[in-house]
């Protein structure tokens, strides 16, 4: 007997008061609805009206979408290192009528353009390791706006390292928002 499994799904999603639709697939990071910690990470970014922005790691974009939706005067960048991903960040900011994104093949920060971003947000994975977490971390400091905002999301087990490296590169931290599964933390280019 075969199973019949689609091989796109869509799903909507209401995100900061914005009603959204996403498409996805499956091997992307939670293609049948947000994740957790995208959605606690989503509730509590700080984005500005004319802010530049960076969704680093951007799957199929819920995070730069939502951002793109709060505010039309923003500009988003989105980038992620899979290319499936990027097609469907695409799709979703055509299906999601935006004008103000634009999404990239990056590894991090290797192929953006030199330019300066006031906020980057990610829901970092728990598995990549914590070398190149540093490495992002370093990254961002370079990219950020003097008094930009890094916003990430990472499992709780992983709070003390952000709170250690955010310290050490950005000399601070502030934990914005933790529940059991997922912290919210934030560093500022001072």
């Amino acid at each position: 007997m075969k199973i019949d499994i689609p091989t796109e799904i869509t799903f909507d999603a209401t995100l900061r008061g914005n009603d959204l639709t996403f498409t996805t697939t499956w091997g992307l990071f939670s293609p049948r609805t947000i994740d957790a910690g995208t959605q606690l990470l989503i509730e509590w970014m700080e984005i500005n009206d004319g802010d530049i922005c960076l969704d680093l790691g951007c799957g199929y974009g819920a995070l730069g979408i939502t951002m793109a939706k709060c505010s039309k005067n923003t500009d988003i960048y989105m980038v992620d290192k899979d290319f499936v991903a990027v097609d469907y960040a695409q799709k979703n900011i055509v299906l999601n009528n935006l004008q103000n994104c634009q999404v990239m093949l990056s590894n991090g920060f290797s192929h953006l353009p030199e330019m300066k971003f006031d906020v980057i947000v990610s829901n970092l994975p728990a598995n990549v390791g914590k070398e190149l977490l540093q490495i992002l971390f370093g990254d961002a400091k370079r990219y950020l706006k003097q008094n930009g905002k890094i916003f990430v999301v990472t499992i709780s087990g992983l709070r003390e390292f952000i709170k250690r490296h955010f310290m050490e590169i950005f000399g601070n931290y502030r934990k914005v928002k933790q529940r059991n599964t997922h912290t919210v933390a934030m560093a500022t280019f001072i």
